[in-house]
This record gives C-alpha cells, structure tokens and sequence, in this order.
C-alpha cells in the first residue's frame, strides 16, 4: 500500500481548513509533519490535489474527486480500530440537528442511544438547516436531523416523521379569544419568527404565501425560547413548531391561534452524504429515531408515523 491513514487524514484535514497550519492543529501535528504528509502523498502517486494560492490550499478536480472516497475509507478504519480496542459494534456517531429536534427531541434519543449500546457516544450539534446540510455535506457530521427542505446533489434526504408549526401569541394578546384568524388578521399582526434559513421559516414563507410581502414582522430570532419569552410578553405572535410549544399551551403560558386556510404541515427529515461510509453506529441511529418521538423529552412509540 502507497499511502498511509495518517497521509489520508491530513489530506481531509487540509481539504476542510484550506490551510495546512489549521490542519496540522486540527490532528495535533506539527506544521512540518503535515506538509510532510501530504507530499508524501502526492508525491506517490505523481499527482496535485490541491491548488495552492498563498497559504490556502484549495481541492483540485482530483481532489474532489477522491476526497468521499477517502472520508469513506477513513470512517471505515475508525470503526474498525474502535471495535477492536473495545470489543463494540456502535462508536461515536457525530450528529446535527436543527433548533427544534435538537431541543426538544434529540437528547433522549441520544440517552436511549447510549444505554442501549456499551461503549457508545454521540456528539450533537445545533444549527439550522443550511448550516446542518453543509456540514453533512463537508463530511463533518455523520448524519443530520432537519426540519426544512434541502436540495444537493451531494445528499440523500429521507422522509423521517410529520411536523405542523402553530400561530400563537400570549394569553392577554387582542388575538387570544379568537377561534381562527384570517388573512386580514394575518397581516394586522406583528411578527416576532425565526431566521432565514431555519426550516421553521421556510414553513412559515411557504403557508403564508401571497401574504409576505405585507407581514410586519418585528423581530426575526435564531432561538425558539427566545421567541417564546418575546411573544409571551405580548410584543406580538409568533409560529413555532407544535414540538416546541406544547408544555407552554399546557400550562396557558402562550395560546395557540388556529389558521385553518393556511397549510402549516411540514416533515422532518434524515440527510446523508451519499458517498459517506455508513458506519453501523448510524443505521443504529436512524433505526432508533424511527422508533421514537421524543415529544417533550418522552420516548413514546411512533405509532408508524
């Protein structure tokens, strides 16, 4: 064999920092040890994989090329070095998840997750959905968990489980004792959403079509408690996931606000790198997922949703 795990490693490390310094400090190598790498490497096989403009170091067309093919090989190695050293079928398995799963459903599926294979461990990430499909698509994250529409051809989406977004406002708001709102109602509002780029706005944009030029909206937020705190204080109403806010319509914090003519049915959804190796850790993962729903940090059957 003409090159060596190490080799491979610094090339994906330098590929995602475009730097060979941040790379060698990503593996905890010296600066010389990596440069030295990643000749060997090249040098080997009489090849370039990068263009190299000052300090940045840019993938060439062979570079990405090559570059699933070795994460894939990689991944593959590390699962396999793991199962030797602890005797385990399941390691570490790196997700993403958007704001909503990841407050409110990912965490006791990470601790199902544990207690049901020894040895074990998952890293969450929690971001929107343009910043979780970047990183699957980078190969930073092993699988993402997103709430919004995706398009790359890079990624394999798989239809997970439904999801409805909910209008609402606080239990003193002019809107709280009616039964539906209409569109003039829609429009009077002041809006207090999420950002763009986050799936629940996506939902939100696409429901309200025809309307948002027109919409007031006050304040456009990355956080969901944010949200909810703002609109509690009666600033305006707001539309977050029904996941989010059901402890608070239990407890009367917030209200919901029915809006029967506008379609807020959405679906959450697994994304995969379709060149990624998928390690038995991940199929676990989704295996698991499907089984649960996590609503309100409970583990209930999914009742074949």
């Amino acid at each position: 064999m003409k090159y060596t795990l190490r080799q491979l490693e610094v090339f994906l490390a330098t590929a995602r920092n475009e730097n060979i310094t941040r790379a060698a400090d990503e593996l905890a190598m010296s600066q010389s040890a990596a440069s030295g790498a990643l000749r060997d490497l090249e040098n080997q096989f009489s090849v370039q994989l990068f263009d190299r403009m000052g300090k940045r170091l840019q993938l060439n067309e062979l570079g990405r090329l090559v570059r699933p093919r070795v994460a894939s090989l990689l991944d593959e190695a590390h699962e396999l070095e793991h199962a030797l050293a602890r005797h385990a079928e399941v390691g570490h398995v790196k997700v993403g998840a958007t704001l909503t799963i990841g407050n409110y459903m990912a965490v006791p599926i990470m601790a199902r997750f544990m207690s049901e294979n020894e040895g074990a461990n998952v890293s969450l990430e929690v971001a929107n959905t343009r910043t979780i499909g970047r990183k699957v698509a980078d190969f930073e994250l092993d699988v993402g968990l997103i709430e919004g529409e995706i398009h790359s051809p890079e990624l394999e989406v798989i239809p997970w489980r439904g999801d409805r977004l909910m209008v609402f406002c606080a239990p003193g708001h002019p809107l709280a004792e009616r039964e539906a709102l209409t569109d003039e109602d829609l429009l009077a509002a002041t809006w207090i959403l999420r950002e763009g780029g986050s799936g629940t706005r996506q939902t939100f944009d696409r429901a309200m079509h025809g309307l948002l030029p027109d919409l007031n909206v006050l304040l456009e937020l990355q956080h969901t408690e944010a949200i909810k705190r703002a609109v509690g204080t009666g600033m305006g109403v707001g539309c977050l996931s029904e996941v989010a806010l059901r402890d608070a319509f239990d407890r009367g914090d917030l209200i919901p606000l029915p809006v029967p003519h506008r379609d807020l049915a959405r679906s959450f959804y697994f994304i995969l790198h379709r060149q990624k190796y998928r390690s038995a850790g991940v199929d676990q993962w989704l295996k698991l997922c499907r089984e649960t729903t996590g609503l309100n940090g409970t583990m209930e059957a999914a009742d074949g949703e």
